[in-house]
Order: structure tokens, then sequence, then C-alpha cells
């Protein structure tokens, strides 16, 4: 396996049902936010979790809404959860490097996490010394729900879902000595993934025509405010800031790119889990209510408030609110009303941990040279997703059968530009990409 730099890795600058769940939104009218849907003293002693606490991180988003809600809700206590901590992470570097230390070494033991980084942490692919970290993804976060933003600079060029108008730009930046930077918030990530998939469909190479680095998304808009990048790709707020400040536009929402793609995860580290098996139930459960909750559009103007208060995002709930009702102003003349691709938190099985997505991912970080060509996806994926757990989960809080699926395979995916991805046969996939690192 290959050795990566970890200087790449640091900033280079008894339950309700669900029809119960649905109509009330995972809790009772309350006047306050952070009031708790019910009482410990309501589980059952056989689910009594064995701790009753976890330390968990989360990263300013959008997306980490379900971890906040299930805190601010009390949902985390209503399974006996009583003493969780969720913990703002600076970087998905250092949720790294506080999940290798685990909360009994004074980090974390699970996070609202980059799908692939469970995997890129298990094989040791991004670890201090290549150490393997084993670590289970639980459930998926969301759907959707991240954008590519470019510089005003090439706002004439009318950039959206085709970069190939950014090829003739960028040849010419480079020429004339300038270094062309495009920033994604983890290397392997899904960030990473998406913009390297949209500049190579345009024909721009992502490891000889710009220069890919890393950048915290908080810290995203103010390197582009002092023209350090020419684009990005990463989460809420932070497209919607650069628009609010007059920096850039967004070119594309990443459902765009793959209508309905996985986005975060849910992932705790393995040792964590295999010795609190109810306990893990006990999060679990309360993450999948909160998705619920965070789902429903009535609940959207209250959830942005809870997420946008200083010890969450700490942004202003306008700089959120729009996009979380689906309504997308690109920046550039382009405003999109009731967009199918809001950031879904419930619907279209969003919370369902696909293992045929996470082969994608597998795939990709081959394709760009973070994982070895002879890795065994299928074996790793198979260690790593527990989509058992999500469903026994599932069938505690009440999800009706019909709604918990039945295939691990969400099937063939298609992306914007035509190409399929096939889970059965990824090496097909990976062997059809012009553009690429890896040589197969």
């Amino acid at each position: 396996m290959t050795s990566l730099n970890r200087r790449k890795f640091i900033l280079t600058a008894g339950a309700a049902t669900a029809a119960s769940l649905l109509a009330h939104g995972c809790s009772s009218s309350s006047t306050s936010s952070t009031s708790s849907t019910t009482t410990a003293a309501n589980v059952n002693p056989a689910d009594a979790p064995e701790v009753t606490t976890a330390k968990l991180g989360f990263i300013a988003l959008t997306d980490a809404a379900p971890l906040i809600i299930a805190k601010e809700k009390g949902l985390f206590e209503k399974y006996g959860m009583k003493d969780v901590k969720v913990e703002k992470q600076a970087s998905w570097g250092t949720t790294r490097d506080n999940l290798e230390l685990g909360s009994g070494g004074g980090g974390i033991d699970g996070a609202h996490i980059l799908t692939p980084m469970p995997y890129l942490i298990s094989t040791g692919a991004v670890t201090k010394g290549n150490q393997k970290v084993p670590m289970y993804i639980l459930a998926r976060l969301n759907l959707d729900g991240q954008c590519i933003s470019v510089s005003k600079t090439y706002k004439d060029l009318k950039v959206d879902l085709k970069s190939n108008p950014l090829k003739e730009a960028f040849a010419k930046g480079k020429s004339s000595g300038k270094e062309l930077k495009c920033a994604m918030t983890f290397p392997g990530g899904t960030h990473d993934l998406w913009i390297r998939y949209w500049l190579s469909a345009g024909g721009i190479d992502p490891e000889k025509d710009v220069s890919t680095i890393v950048v915290p998304p908080a810290q995203m808009v103010a390197n582009m405010k002092v023209d350090n990048m020419e684009a990005f790709c990463v989460c809420e707020p932070w497209n919607k800031q650069l628009i609010s400040q007059g920096i850039g536009y967004t070119a594309l929402t990443t459902g765009e790119l793959w209508n309905n793609h996985p986005e975060k995860a849910f992932g705790m580290r393995a040792d964590w889990v295999d010795k609190h098996p109810k306990a893990t139930m006990a999060l679990l459960k309360a993450v999948m209510e909160a998705q619920i909750w965070c789902d429903k559009m009535e609940n959207k103007e209250e959830m942005c408030k809870i997420i946008s208060k200083r010890e969450w995002i700490k942004v202003d709930p306008k700089d959120v609110i729009d996009r979380a009702k689906g309504k997308f102003d690109y920046g550039d003349g382009r405003v999109v009303e009731n967009s199918p691709h809001i950031l879904k938190y419930w619907s279209n099985n969003a919370s369902y941990p696909y293992k045929s997505h996470d082969m994608w991912f597998l795939t990709e970080d081959i394709r760009w040279g973070y994982l070895p060509p002879d890795t065994d996806i299928k074996a790793v994926v198979d260690k790593v997703n527990r989509e058992d757990l999500w469903k026994e989960a599932a069938k505690a809080i009440g999800v009706p059968a019909a709604e918990i699926p039945t295939s691990t395979s969400r099937g063939v995916e298609t992306f914007f530009d035509g190409v399929k991805f096939d889970p059965e046969k990824p090496e097909e996939y990976l062997k059809s990409l012009k553009i690429k690192k890896v040589k197969v």
C-alpha cells in the first residue's frame, strides 16, 4: 500500500412507532428546543446500554444536523445515553486524529464523517504510521446537499454542471505561471471525489492541470476571498456564504452530478461498538429518529435555528434555511425553487448504508491512488459496513418493513455524463475512465 504523507491531511494555508415519529417529528410539542422527548426511565431494562456516555465528533456543516438534533432534542437520553458529548472538530484531519486516539486517549468514539473515511482509517491509508484502526459505518447521514463553487473570476464563463469552460482558462493561467488550486476537505473523502469527478468529466486532470488542496470547510470562503483558489467543494453553509459575500458562485449542487448520491455517514470505532452493543444500538436509534425529524419540512426552520447556534455551526440561520428547504440561488442569476437535490436525511432511504455505494467510494479511491489497485473492495466493505445493525435499529424504532431495504445494493448508478457504475463490476467502471491516476 502506498504510504501517504501525513502532512497532506493537515491544513495547508421501547421505541415509538415510525407512524408516531413521522406524525410528531420525534418529539412532542415543546417551547424549548433542548427539551428531552422522553426519559431514560422508559428504556426497557433488557435494552439498557452498558455505558451512558460516548464522545461523538462533528464538523460545522448542515449534514451534521442528525447528531446535533439528537443531542438538543434529548434523543440520546431517551435511549439511556444521558451523557453523550457531541464535540466540534476543527477539520476532517482532526476528526481522523481523534478517532485514532479514541475517547480513552482523549479523542472520540465516533463521528459525523465523510463516508470513505472509515475505510481509509480501517485500512491504515490515512493514519499515523499507517496503523489500521478498525471502524464501522452504522448509518448514512444524508444524500446530496454538497456544492462545487467557483471564484467570481470565472463568472463570465457561466461554469455549471460541465467544467469544460474552465479547461482553456486553467491552461492559460498555468502557462502564465499561476498555481491553480481547487480545494476539497480531505484526500479520498467525498468532496475530493466529487470535485475530481467533475473536473475529469470536463477533460481537466486534477493530478496535472490543477493543484488539489486540502482546506477545512470553515476556511473555504476566507481562502477564496484572498484569491487562494479557483474552486472548492463543500457542504453548507459555506457555498451560500461565498455568494452572500460576493466572492463566487455555485456551479452545481452535487446531486446534479449524481442524483441522490450518498454523502456523510455515522461512523464509530469498531472496538467501542463491539464492547458496547446495547449502547451502540441506543446511539443509532437516537440518530435515526433525529434523521426522520430533520427531514420533515415543517421542522426545517427550527432545525436551522438550532444548528446555527454558536456551539454548533455558528452562522446566521439565513445562510442555511433557503437551501435546507430546497431553494437554490446559484449566485449567477439561476434560482431553482423546490430543487430535487435538497439535502435528504431520511427520504429516499437516505439513512440506509447501501454497500453498493461504499463500493463506488473505494473504487474511486483506487482511481486516485489512495488505495492500492489490488484492494479486495468487497471484503473491506463487508467488514466496515454494518447495515445489519441499521436494520435492527430500524425495526426497534418501528420503521415499517416495507421501508427497510431488502437488498444491499441500489443497483447500477448513472452519473450526469452518462457514465455508469455497476457495483458487481467495479473493475469495468475503473477501466472505462479516461482520466485516472491508477494504471489498469
